[in-house]
Order: C-alpha cells, then sequence, then structure tokens
C-alpha cells in the first residue's frame, strides 16, 4: 500500500478510536467510581457452642446486648446501620455495623466474672478473594483476669468460595461465609479457642449509593427561620411529631421465629423494624410543661404470627405520663382475646423536660401490667420485665426525633434460594444483580463510524485493484 493510502487508512482508524473512546470513557468512568454504603446489617452468632457455653449449668452465665444490637432467632446477633464504601470496579468492599454483645459466665463470689468479653462494632473488609472481618473487643484472660482492650482486631478470616464481587448494583448481600478465627482473635477470645477453629456463618446485607458529587447550589438562601414554637408554662400544646419505639419483650421474638413458633412478624401502618425494637411514629397529643404531663397517640402496627396458634397483633399504641409514672397502651388481637386500649406495660417518666426542643425518655425499663399479662395470653405474669420503652415527643417545629437504627431494604427470597436452603454452609453475592449494562454508543455517532469505516475500506479495495497490474508488471521488469 502506497504511503499516502497508509497514512489515510491510519488517520481513519485514529480518528474512529478517538471517538470510540470518547463514547466509551464517561461510562467506564461511572462504572468505576467508587460508591458509599449506607444502610444495612450483619447476621452472626460469633460461635454457638460458646453462646451454649456461657448459658449452660457450666459457665451460667449470660449475654447482654449494647447499642441497638438484636438477636433474630437461631442463636444469631444482628448488628446494623453500615456504613462504608464499595468499588464495583475491583469489588474492594468495607462496611462496618453498630452494635456489640457482652458474654458474662462463671461468677465469682465478690460477683466478678471470670468470663467477660465484649464484641463490637463489626466490620467486614473484602479486597479479591479475601476477606476479613474485623471487631472490638474486650476481654479477660484467662487465669490471670487481665483485661485488654483493643479496637478493629482481625477477628476472623470470610471465605468467598470464588464469589466475584465486581459489579453495578444497588445493594451487596452475602450469606453464611464461612469464618474462621485468626491468631489474632484467639488472643481477642481470651484462649477459649485456638486459631483455625471454625466460628458461626456470617450473613450481610448493604445498601450501596452512587458516589456524591459536590455540585454547586442553585437555591437562593432561605430568609431566617421565625422562632421555634415553644409550649407555654401551665398550658397543654399540641405536639410537632413524637414516636415510641419498642421491642415488646426480646425473648418473645426469639420464640416467635424460633424453631418452635416458626413464625414472622408484620408491619404496618408506618411502623419500622429497628432491629431490637419496632418503632410507632406520627405521634399527636399533647404536653404540659408545668406538670410534665403527656398524652399522644401513635401510629403503625406490628402482627406476629406462628405454629401453635401464634396470631398477635398490636396497634393503636397510646403513651400518657402523669405524676412521673408512664404507661404504654394499646389494641390488641388475639387467638380468644380483643380489647381497645389495653394497658399493656407501666414505666418511670421523671422530669419529663423538653432540651433542644424534644421530651425524651430513652430506654426506661418497663413492667407488664396485669391486663398486659391477659392481653398476652398469659406468656408472662403482671410484674414481667420488659423491654425497655424509648419514647420521643417534638415541642417545637425545628426538633428532630432520634434517628432509628438503619437496617437497610430487604428483597424477598427468590425461589431459587429457597431451593438451597440453609442447613450448609452457602454464599451468595448480589452485588452484580442489576448490573449496568455495555455501554451503548448514539444511534447518530455508530451510523457515522460505520459509513467512515466503510468508506475508508472501499477505497484502500479500490486502490489495492489498481496498483495490482501495475505490481506485476514491474516485477517482469525484474
Amino acid at each position: 500500500m502506497p504511503v499516502r493510502l497508509r497514512a489515510l487508512a491510519a488517520a481513519v482508524c485514529v480518528t474512529l478510536l478517538g471517538a470510540l473512546l470518547g463514547a466509551l470513557l464517561p461510562a467506564t468512568e461511572a462504572r468505576a467510581a467508587g460508591r458509599t454504603v449506607q444502610g444495612g446489617r450483619l447476621d452472626w452468632g460469633v460461635k454457638s457452642s460458646f453462646q451454649s457455653y456461657v448459658t449452660g449449668p457450666i459457665a451460667k452465665g449470660s449475654y447482654a446486648l449494647t447499642g441497638g444490637a438484636a438477636t433474630i432467632g437461631g442463636g444469631r446477633f444482628r448488628f446494623h446501620s453500615a456504613t462504608g464504601t464499595y468499588d464495583g470496579g475491583t469489588g474492594t468492599f468495607r462496611a462496618a455495623f453498630s452494635g456489640g454483645v457482652r458474654f458474662l459466665g462463671h461468677r465469682a463470689a465478690d460477683g466478678t466474672y471470670e468470663l467477660d468479653l465484649t464484641l463490637s462494632r463489626p466490620t467486614v473488609g473484602i479486597s479479591g478473594t479475601a476477606g476479613t472481618l474485623y471487631a472490638d473487643i474486650t476481654s479477660k484472660a484467662k487465669g490471670t483476669g487481665t483485661v485488654t482492650t483493643s479496637s478493629q482486631v482481625p477477628f476472623a478470616s470470610l471465605s468467598l468460595g470464588g464469589i466475584d464481587m465486581k459489579g453495578g448494583g444497588t445493594a451487596v448481600r452475602l450469606e453464611n461465609l464461612p469464618a474462621t478465627l485468626t491468631s489474632q482473635g484467639a488472643r481477642s477470645f481470651a484462649g477459649y479457642y485456638t486459631a483455625g477453629t471454625a466460628l458461626d456463618p456470617v450473613s450481610l446485607s448493604a445498601d450501596v449509593r452512587a458516589a456524591a458529587t459536590a455540585t454547586p447550589s442553585t437555591t437562593p438562601k432561605a430568609p431566617n427561620s421565625p422562632a421555634p414554637r415553644r409550649t407555654a408554662k401551665g398550658t397543654s400544646d399540641a405536639i410537632a411529631d413524637g414516636a415510641v419505639d419498642w421491642g415488646v419483650r426480646r425473648t418473645f421474638r426469639e420464640y416467635v421465629t424460633g424453631d418452635v413458633a416458626e413464625g414472622k412478624w408484620t408491619l404496618t401502618g408506618g411502623a419500622q423494624d429497628g432491629g431490637a425494637l419496632f418503632r410507632f411514629p406520627a405521634g399527636e397529643g399533647t404536653y404540659t410543661e408545668k406538670d410534665r404531663s403527656l398524652r399522644a397517640t401513635f401510629a403503625g402496627a406490628v402482627r406476629f404470627t406462628g405454629e401453635h396458634g401464634l396470631d398477635l397483633r398490636l396497634g393503636g399504641l397510646r403513651a400518657t405520663v402523669e405524676h412521673g409514672r408512664g404507661t404504654l397502651y394499646a389494641d390488641v388481637t388475639s387467638t380468644g382475646f380483643s380489647g381497645k386500649r389495653v394497658p399493656l406495660v407501666t414505666f418511670a417518666a421523671k422530669n419529663l423536660t423538653p432540651r433542644n426542643g424534644l421530651v425524651e425518655l430513652s430506654e426506661v425499663p418497663a413492667e407488664l401490667s396485669a391486663p398486659g399479662a391477659k392481653a398476652l395470653g398469659g406468656m408472662y405474669r403482671a410484674g414481667t420485665a420488659m423491654d425497655p420503652v424509648t419514647l420521643s415527643v417534638a415541642v417545637t417545629d425545628d426538633a428532630r426525633l432520634p434517628a432509628l437504627p438503619d437496617l437497610g431494604s430487604s428483597d424477598p427470597p427468590t425461589p431459587e434460594r429457597e431451593k438451597r436452603g440453609t442447613t450448609a454452609p452457602r454464599a451468595e453475592n448480589t452485588a452484580s444483580d442489576h448490573a449496568d449494562p455495555a455501554p451503548v454508543l448514539p444511534l447518530g455517532l455508530t451510523a457515522g463510524l460505520l459509513l467512515a469505516a466503510g468508506l475508508t475500506l472501499a477505497l484502500v479495495r479500490r486502490r489495492r485493484t489498481r496498483q495490482a497490474p501495475a505490481a506485476r508488471n514491474a516485477t517482469d521488469e525484474d
């Protein structure tokens, strides 16, 4: 091919390649950009045999949940409010979860415990085919009793089983990842287990959002807000907003989802699941600052269903506070019982004073009333300690209620997942679900590129045809 023709073809190819890359690069960069993990949960039982040992006849101990952690049946703890990052291009993932669990056992005569282990803020990091679960750990060494506190200890190694973490979806879901105790984890575990010991599998679900991009605001600044509405002393004023957070009772929830009842709960009317509690929102009512009294109603309902005739619905929640004492009411419907405004539990409510426009009682102990015991079918006696009550009421327009633990979104299991069951450890990553499709060039650009390529090819072929005889003649002359 003559030099001029080769140059022409090369120029056209460079032009085509430049146009192609120009069209593809924006899509490629968008897919490769790191994204934010915001919201989600991690379910893990640490080690089921360790739980049995702690609560069994030898250690005679117990465990306590902290920071909003919950139990979900099957001996698993639920940690909430995932935050972190995810890169769909490389599959790199890191998410920290809130909450903790403290194990106590072998109580001494002085009231202290020989076994004292707290795990909190579990964090999962994945890079390539390797995964690690980190945790903040406070433990008491066997024998010496020395207490050690460590931050983000690489506690367990996670097996991904060939999972491809790359993808462009809106969630990362990993189910039953096999976990193995590390050497650092063994030391933090106070020597109860050696490195390499199999731990309970880890499951997590985390929502993924596009990385935020800073854009200049075009919205004009609003004028100064009017002064917050405040309650006048000695008068009752309508509250601006409110919510009551209550989990009924932890052991009852465990019974519902456990092997006996094999049930579930369903939330309606705006009620929300906070893991260790349910939130009943949209509070309406009045608050009187003079005598610190409150009357409020809340939206939403929760219904527990399961085997052996379990069917209990709690709705229409109401809270009253008078003379430093509070009562939580509910409309109750269950097998063989139906009642309106049943006083379920009572709780202390002293010093119900607004702070920054918010009247709040946080996790105050609650006691089952006699009518409440009857409404719950006699499962618990009157006076039984129920889950604590958190009551939040905004008495000014600018006050904000406390945030609810963020469990993230959850999709119903697909038929394929149901077929697999959960008897054996398995892992599943849906990070690639709903992945971005392959980049598509604009129709006009595609047609133009094809036309240019076709003309170039035709020109080259015609030029070759004209040059062929001359080339042969030149060879003959040689």
